[in-house]
């Protein structure tokens, strides 16, 4: 199964550059049809976590995926899941 990865903890204090990469991410899984996208904000604080969930709960974004999830044995892990026809 095809999966696309973001590690963003080389951008993690460049703002722009991490709504960039999310959005290059995003649109690169949806052209591919590829269902499972990891992003990878790291533990750290938590406010890059934050930053990356309020990122995909923009309208215009939320309606690209199917479904988000936050992986429950790594804080520091979200997985984006796409629905193709």
């Amino acid at each position: 199964m095809a999966k696309l990865k973001l590690d963003l903890h080389d951008i993690y204090n460049k703002g722009w550059k991490i709504d960039q990469a999310l959005n290059d991410i995003i649109d690169e899984a949806v052209e591919k049809k590829i269902k499972t996208v990891e992003i990878i904000p790291g533990k750290g604080s938590g406010q890059l976590k934050k930053k990356v969930i309020r990122f995909l709960q923009q309208k215009h974004i939320k309606q690209k995926y199917h479904r988000l999830d936050k992986d429950s044995k790594n804080f520091g892990r979200l997985f984006v899941y796409f629905k193709f026809k």
